[in-house]
C-alpha cells in the first residue's frame, strides 16, 4: 500500500518487507542468549491465566528466557504443566533478584488494581532504566489514574491499550477515541512519551515522535478475551530478541493478525477463535514466512 497523508500526518502501513530485523533467519551458533530474556509481571488472583498467555506466547514466539511474575505475595503454582519452560516467581522477586538479567518488562495482564499491583507498578516504571517496558491491561488503568508515567527516560515505553483504556487515559469517552483512532494515538503518544498500540480494527501504532503505523491484518476472531495479553506477550518477545523497537512492535501486531487470519482459513475462526490458539498459529506462520520465502 502506498503512504498517505492525514492533517499533516506521514501514515505508513504495516508491510512485511520492512520488517527485517525480526523475520529472519537465526545462526546456526547461537544460544538462549541471543534471543532475549523477558519478564511477564501480572496474574492477580484469579487472573493467573492472563500473565500465563502472554508467557507462552513469548516462548513460542522465540524467546530465550521467559520469567513471569506473579504480584502476588507467593506464586499460586510452581510450575506450569502446559509450558513447563517458563519461570515462575512473584513480582517482587522478579524486580528483586532479577532485573540485571531481563532485557524487556511485560507489565499489566490481569495485574489488578490493588495496593501490590501500584507499588510493583511504579517501582518498575521508576527505577528501571535501559529496558524496553510493555504496559498492558491494569497497568494503564494505574497510569490512567496517576494521570502520568512516573519515569525519568522515555522512547522505550510501549503502551498497549483497548479503545475504552484509551479512553481513560485521555479523559474522554470511547465515542472519541473511535471517532478519530489516529489522532487518539497521537495523542496518547504526546502525553505520555511513549510508543502507543492502539488496538481494535486497524490497529494503530504510534512512536513518540508522532510517526504512525497502520496494521492491515486481522478479522474479527481477535474480538475474544485474552488475545490482548498474547499480543503483549508477542511484541514483548520481540523486543527481546531484536534492537529495533519499531519493528518490533509492528512485527508483534501483524503476525498476530496473521495468526488470526491464518485459523480462518483452516475453519478455525473467525467465529470461535481463543487466545490460546493463536501462539500455536503465529508459531507456524514465522517459521513458514521465515524460512520458506
Amino acid at each position: 500500500m502506498n503512504n498517505i497523508s492525514y492533517k499533516e500526518t506521514i501514515i505508513r502501513y504495516i508491510e512485511p518487507k520492512n520488517l527485517q530485523n525480526i523475520l529472519k533467519k537465526r545462526e546456526k551458533n547461537s544460544h538462549k542468549g541471543n534471543y532475549g530474556t523477558i519478564s511477564i509481571i501480572g496474574g492477580n488472583r484469579g487472573m493467573e491465566g492472563s500473565v500465563l498467555l502472554a508467557a507462552r506466547t513469548a516462548l513460542k514466539i522465540g524467546s530465550g528466557k521467559v520469567l513471569v511474575g506473579f504480584t502476588q505475595k507467593n506464586i499460586p503454582i510452581t510450575v506450569d504443566f502446559i509450558q513447563p519452560e517458563l519461570m515462575l516467581q512473584t513480582a517482587n522477586q522478579i524486580l528483586k533478584y532479577f532485573l540485571s538479567k531481563i532485557d524487556t518488562l511485560v507489565i499489566g495482564c490481569g495485574m489488578g488494581q490493588n495496593n501490590i499491583s501500584h507499588n510493583i507498578l511504579h517501582n518498575a516504571l521508576c527505577y528501571i532504566e535501559n529496558k524496553n517496558i510493555v504496559l498492558d491491561a491494569d497497568a494503564l488503568n494505574i497510569i490512567s489514574d496517576q494521570n502520568k508515567i512516573y519515569k525519568n527516560s522515555s522512547n522505550n515505553i510501549i503502551m498497549t491499550p483497548h479503545p475504552s483504556e484509551a479512553a481513560r487515559l485521555l479523559k474522554c469517552t470511547t465515542q472519541e477515541i473511535q471517532s478519530n483512532r489516529i489522532k487518539s494515538a497521537e495523542k496518547i503518544s504526546k502525553k505520555y512519551k511513549a510508543w502507543t498500540v492502539l488496538k481494535g480494527f486497524e490497529t494503530i501504532i504510534s512512536s513518540p515522535n508522532g510517526d504512525i503505523l497502520i496494521n492491515t491484518s486481522g478479522n474479527p476472531g481477535l474480538a475474544s478475551s485474552g488475545t490482548g495479553d498474547v499480543l503483549s506477550g508477542m511484541i514483548g518477545s520481540f523486543l527481546g530478541q531484536s534492537n529495533d523497537i519499531q519493528q518490533s512492535i509492528s512485527g508483534a501486531v501483524w503476525l498476530h493478525g496473521k495468526a488470526a487470519e491464518y485459523l480462518a482459513t483452516i475453519n478455525k475462526g473467525p467465529i470461535g477463535i481463543t487466545a490460546s490458539e493463536l501462539a500455536n498459529a503465529a508459531r507456524e506462520i514465522l517459521n513458514q514466512y521465515i524460512y520458506q520465502n
